[in-house]
């Protein structure tokens, strides 16, 4: 439960915009461009955003939808677990044009010591798709000043 105020504070950090969101083009994709690294239950997560739907104003991108992921975590119980899992998790990310933020829920399932339970995490990241875009436009520009 500790982790409710701080998903509350983000949520309305992300939402939160002076522009009229009802104007937005919403779409949904295979994948998004954002890759992202992060903490979660005391391990680090690598993840590419999955199949979403997003939601695209001016250079914001909203986003919410699956993250197949790479989780990193050292297993002290025995037997251990491999340091690298692959992963299936939900989350909201928001990207403004290279750099992206997410808010990951991962869940852990039961075992034999404990109960299964979902797990918010925090990561940064890239949108791919916004530096592919502003490499494009600056070959463009470069191809227009040589023509001069």
């Amino acid at each position: 439960m500790k982790s409710l105020p701080f998903a509350a504070v983000l949520l309305r950090l992300i939402f939160a915009s002076k522009h009229n969101l009802l104007q937005a083009q919403v779409q949904a994709s295979l994948y998004e461009g954002m890759v992202i690294g992060g903490y979660v239950d005391q391990g680090g997560y690598l993840n590419f955003t999955g199949p979403n739907i997003h939601l695209t104003r001016g250079h914001s991108v909203y986003v919410l939808g699956m993250l197949p992921s790479l989780r990193f975590r050292e297993d002290e119980g025995s037997p251990r677990n491999a340091f690298v899992t692959p992963n299936l998790g939900i989350g909201f990310s928001y990207s403004y044009k290279l750099l992206a933020i997410q808010m990951p829920f991962y869940y852990n399932p039961k075992t034999a010591t404990e109960n299964g339970r979902w797990h918010v995490g925090l990561g940064l990241g890239l949108n791919i798709h916004r530096f592919s875009e502003t490499e494009r436009g600056r070959e463009a520009r470069e191809e227009g000043q040589m023509s001069r």
